[in-house]
């Protein structure tokens, strides 16, 4: 069974070489990372550019460098490099704040523009943060909200819906929701779709001009690579930008910035959703870390993702027989981790951690191992699977109640 694993890893990696990015990355030497669905590797260049940030542009140019070296123009120019891995032309994505700070910003923007309605959906179980904005939001602005598991949602759907706001991917179980269908069964109903892009920007085609979504939000440091804390990105659809009303009014989003004038004018565009002065020295690391991207579409990142979460779990299954899955079988249902349920999920997250296979817990069971295909190989599927077995296997020896829960053979 190993044998025929390791030929089949070999195979497999021989037929996506071509999206085999490994090189573009830096990462320790016997490790399998299994977590960059909460902080991506860091890109070869990334400390090298931001060590002349800081000596060249701010340690020499100071004040200048605003203009000499572009940080007044950074947040959207960026925001463009995100928009080509989301999906967005340019002028329609601006970098900065948190994804927190961003969503805030989005419902706000979604009141705005449907006056008349009194209604946010969204998924029951969704990401803490987006579940306590949301709620803030509402009672901000006199909305209910509506709980309910995604399938449940398109028949929900009424005239005083003003929004929906979902998850591109699941935070625990991996599941890739159907962004195109339930942002048009959305708009059927007048509403406007509010994706949360934070597990699929970087691993997943999302499309969001194609698609008519409205608004959108997402991190810069889980597949994008930018670094812990790395700046948020939001996404305000070019057809909402003259209507969209910025309810963090700061000065870099002005008209006239430097004009210092004493009245709040939108600028026009997307840098109408600036806010106030952003943090430098992480947007530019971010930018410098979007460079992994040059020359590959993301669709090719996505067929890899699909191999290597496929494969990981076919290994699972080999050597962990009876092993129960959080994550979709279907591949067009799953987006790029494998998760799977245990009572001891959090112990074994960290038994594996020491074998070398980070990856991470998500409560209350979920030992989730998340797939960065650029920089991940089927041979390193087959060794997060092996040091799966033998975690089993080592708290089988220890426990003799464990067979009564987890069988491995």
């Amino acid at each position: 069974m190993n044998d025929d694993l390791d030929q089949r890893a070999a195979s497999l990696d021989t037929a996506h070489a071509d999206t085999d990015l490994r090189a573009r990355f830096e990462l320790p030497e016997g490790v399998v990372y299994l977590d960059g669905n909460s902080l991506g590797a860091l890109p070869v260049g990334v400390a090298d550019a931001v060590a002349s940030v800081i000596r060249g542009q701010w340690g020499t140019d100071l004040i200048a460098s605003w203009n000499t070296h572009g940080w007044w123009d950074a947040p959207t120019r960026v925001g463009d490099a995100v928009g080509r891995i989301v999906g967005a032309a340019p002028g329609q994505v601006v970098v900065g704040d948190s994804t927190s700070v961003r969503l805030h910003q989005s419902l706000h923007a979604a009141a705005a523009l449907r006056p008349d309605s009194s209604v946010v959906v969204t998924e029951a179980d969704g990401f803490p943060t987006d579940r306590y904005v949301i709620d803030g939001v509402a009672d901000q602005v006199g909305w209910r909200v509506v709980h309910a598991r995604v399938d449940e949602i398109p028949g929900l759907l009424d005239d005083d819906v003003a929004a929906v706001v979902l998850s591109h991917v699941d935070y625990r179980t991996g599941e890739l929701r159907d962004l195109p269908g339930l942002t048009a069964a959305t708009h059927s109903v007048g509403a406007l779709a509010v994706w949360d892009l934070c597990h699929s920007a970087g691993a997943v085609p999302v499309d969001l001009d194609t698609h008519g979504v409205d608004l959108a939000v997402g991190c810069g440091y889980k597949y994008l690579n930018g670094g812990p804390g790395a700046p948020a990105f939001g996404y305000v659809a070019r057809r909402h930008q003259d209507t969209f009303v910025n309810v963090l009014p700061g000065w870099n989003g002005h008209a006239e910035p430097f004009d210092m004038a004493t009245e709040y004018r939108g600028a026009p565009g997307i840098s109408r959703a600036r806010i106030g002065t952003p943090p430098l020295l992480s947007l530019l690391a971010l930018e410098a870390a979007l460079r992994a991207f040059d020359g590959i579409d993301i669709g090719d990142v996505r067929a890899r993702s699909l191999s290597l979460t496929g494969f990981l779990r076919a290994c699972i299954e080999a050597l962990v027989p009876g092993a129960a899955f959080a994550s979709p079988k279907d591949d067009a249902e799953r987006g790029s981790q494998v998760g799977v349920h245990h009572p001891a999920a959090y112990g074994i997250v960290q038994a594996l951690a020491v074998r070398g296979v980070v990856g991470d817990f998500r409560t209350p069971d979920i030992v989730r191992l998340g797939v960065a295909a650029p920089y991940l190989t089927h041979a390193d599927m087959v060794t997060a699977a092996r040091a799966l077995r033998a975690v089993l296997l080592a708290e089988e020896q220890l426990d003799p109640a464990w067979a009564t829960r987890h069988t491995v053979t």
